[in-house]
């Protein structure tokens, strides 16, 4: 597996998200509950084929292209709204960026480091793997200057306090589900949905600055586009209504492009147990 992974990380982006788009339509027609689970998701949201369409063979693209972005050389990368990180890093009060499963959200923290980590490091929390040997090359794969992951784990919640209270910037995916008793049930497009309590508690603990961005892929392998925009509203104290508030500049940020969201993913599972 490695070695395909090494081999898929010199390929040309064009190639890889080809292949990608490929892949995607491939896991669509073969699994039902998959199709179904995407089908049901993109509905409950609102929106019609014509919005929906273009995320299977995006769901493809970000699996294949994880090889290049880990591996392999540098990607083009633009910017949109990278003024609101720097009034915020000027701030010196640390960032927390709520990044959706949209787009490309590894390339997201990647631009980070590459841009901004020499002047403050990120710390991104991720869910290792459950293979050892796959566990352990995926953390060396991430890492890069600027660029931190830690374990959705007690230490690494720690780990993101302690990054904030520096003044430096993390990064969370507000819309994965997460265990028992780490969050609340708050409306997603319109349906309950277990919320992570995390992102705001971290931000009114150590009064960082909320940023909502994503990763744009953009067509023909021509590299990427980080949009970066303000939280619009402050969050309220209570967890509920901060999760729902959270959740709703969620499917703002959907809603500006539908097409690269990850309507696969199974945002509306029972949470699992808690973590230690």
């Amino acid at each position: 597996m490695i070695t395909l992974f090494r081999f898929l990380s010199i390929l040309p982006l064009w190639l890889l998200h080809g292949l990608g788009w490929l892949l995607g339509w491939g896991v669509f027609f073969l699994s039902g509950v998959y199709r179904r689970r995407f089908l049901d998701n993109a509905h409950q949201a609102g929106y019609g084929r014509a919005r929906w369409m273009g995320a299977v063979g995006q769901a493809g693209r970000l699996a294949v292209e994880l090889p290049r972005l880990w591996l392999g050389r540098a990607v083009t990368i633009h910017w949109d709204g990278d003024l609101f990180v720097e009034a915020a890093l000027n701030q010196g009060r640390g960032i927390v960026f709520l990044t959706p499963h949209m787009g490309s959200f590894e390339i997201t923290a990647q631009a980070y480091a590459q841009r901004f980590g020499a002047r403050q490091p990120m710390t991104v929390l991720f869910r290792p793997a459950r293979k050892p040997w796959l566990r352990a090359f995926v953390a060396t794969a991430r890492a890069r200057p600027g660029l931190h992951a830690v374990p959705t784990t007690m230490s690494g919640v720690k780990q993101l306090l302690k990054a904030l209270r520096q003044g430096q910037s993390v990064g969370l995916l507000p819309d994965q589900v997460p265990p028992e008793g780490l969050g609340v049930w708050a409306p997603f497009f319109g349906r309950q949905a277990y919320t992570m309590t995390l992102s705001a508690r971290l931000a009114q603990q150590t009064g960082a600055v909320v940023l909502v961005a994503w990763g744009e892929r953009l067509p023909w392998g021509r590299g990427y586009k980080v949009h970066v925009k303000p939280l619009a509203e402050e969050l309220p104290a209570d967890a509920t209504q901060a999760a729902t508030r959270i959740n709703h500049a969620m499917e703002q940020l959907i809603a500006e492009c539908p097409q690269q969201y990850l309507w696969g993913y199974a945002r509306y599972k029972q949470p699992r147990q808690e973590i230690s």
